[in-house]
């Protein structure tokens, strides 16, 4: 019972997608063995390009070993890991697959005997710490970490001017001073501070892994949100956002884009990953630098969280002997694929020897010079480790729905309580 629950739960945090391979004859046309490794990953210009670089440095020392690097949506990647796992074989399933941390646990804990640990294939300590957390179960490393999704805030310095402000001004600040800043810039220049999807709080999960808390108690299971302190301040730093009327409301991700590409918003706190959107209006170039992320005022935060971020598992299947050792020959200890994968795809790791590498201490023109690549690996150090346990989306739905009662008059005590009733009853 407890295992059909635990599949239940995971389905649940997935959004329900077609399955990119959903017949039994494609799914095993794909599946890995003994003589050649098979890996799912999704995204072909980030992840699936970053292991496509890990098979060539490999297979320069190890040319006899096949690998196969399949692109899925990540929503596929879900379902069909849920549909065969489920089932109890492994007909059909890769050796290496790429999981969001959010989702590892329920994958970890959901089918505990489906995944090889991998921990003697590397030293986990070379990698940042907040990372070792969701990709292990009971002191046992079952995922190699991959990119970081260390945040930091992205902004405009030719608006910043215009309201008597530099990036220096923006170092080490908190929310309640980033909101006053913004508040400014507007006044001065007419342009947005930041913009929201109202059903994407991704910025709460932001504000509280800078205090060290996340949705779930310690244990992973247990809902936190009533008596939650970062939480409860998180929403009221959001509430201030909206009050202040600096955002923009935004409902999908080539509107979020566009807002920074057009010019009309001012400033972004989140994962690095979101260089490139950045660096894509190239007539900015020079206009913009990135300082670390505010911190909550009142519960011990600090400059420094993440958002997103991924790692590699490799599944009890067979050749997993040789898929682990791929794994640690690669992004488990080769500092010069590292190098590449800054250089190529702007992916930055968490294998902190890396950080020594040219190509993390390289200049960024666009950012007016700024060692961005070097500033996200120091940050990247300092990310407080949390849970995140196994249903930050199905818990984030429930809060999505809260914190429009609270902008619409609730207070913030009623919802966070009413969250925690809600979330007690759903989630086991």
């Amino acid at each position: 019972m407890k295992k059909w629950i635990a599949v239940l739960l995971v389905s649940m945090m997935a959004i329900t997608a077609c399955s990119s391979g959903g017949n039994n004859n494609e799914g095993a046309a794909e599946g890995g063995s003994a003589d050649k490794l098979v890996v799912w990953a999704w995204d072909a210009n980030f992840n699936v390009k970053a292991m496509n670089l890990a098979k060539e440095a490999y297979q320069a020392e190890n040319s006899g070993v096949e690998i196969e690097v399949i692109e899925n949506a990540q929503n596929d990647i879900i379902q069909r890991l849920n549909t065969g796992l489920s089932s109890g074989t492994t007909r059909g399933l890769p050796n290496i697959v790429l999981i969001e941390d959010y989702r590892a646990q329920s994958f970890l804990q959901a089918y505990p005997d489906m995944f090889e640990p991998i921990g003697d294939s590397f030293q986990a300590s070379d990698f940042a710490e907040y990372k070792l957390g969701p990709t292990s179960v009971d002191g046992e490393q079952y995922g190699l970490p991959f990119d970081s999704g260390v945040a930091g805030l992205f902004v405009r310095t030719d608006y910043l001017e215009e309201a008597g402000y530099t990036a220096d001004d923006l170092q080490n600040i908190t929310w309640d001073d980033y909101i006053e800043i913004g508040t400014k810039v507007k006044e001065a220049t007419g342009k947005d501070w930041i913009t929201l999807d109202p059903n994407d709080l991704g910025i709460l999960r932001m504000m509280i892994q800078s205090a060290g808390s996340w949705y779930v108690q310690e244990d992973g299971k247990t809902a936190d949100l009533k008596d939650n302190a970062a939480l409860k301040e998180a929403f009221e730093v959001y509430k201030k956002m909206m009050d202040a009327n600096i955002v923009r409301i935004h409902s999908d991700w080539s509107q979020y884009v566009a807002n920074y590409n057009s010019g009309e918003v001012a400033s972004v706190p989140t994962g690095n990953w979101f260089t490139s959107s950045i660096t894509a209006a190239e007539d900015q170039s020079g206009k913009w630098a990135i300082v670390p992320v505010p911190r909550l005022a009142n519960n011990d935060s600090v400059n420094a969280t993440n958002l997103g971020g991924s790692s590699w598992y490799v599944l009890n299947v067979p050749g997993k002997e040789q898929a682990a050792d791929f794994l640690g020959k690669t992004f488990g200890s080769d500092v010069d694929l590292y190098q590449k994968l800054v250089e190529e795809i702007s992916a930055i790791g968490t294998y902190m020897p890396a950080a020594e590498g040219e190509a993390y201490k390289a200049p960024n023109e666009f950012f007016g010079g700024q060692n961005v690549i070097s500033d996200f690996a120091t940050w990247t150090n300092e990310i407080p480790n949390v849970n995140y346990g196994m249903n930050t989306y199905a818990i984030e739905d429930i809060l999505v729905v809260e914190m429009q009662s609270y902008l619409g008059g609730k207070s913030v005590d009623q919802a966070l309580a009413d969250a925690q009733a809600q979330a007690d009853t759903q989630i086991k």
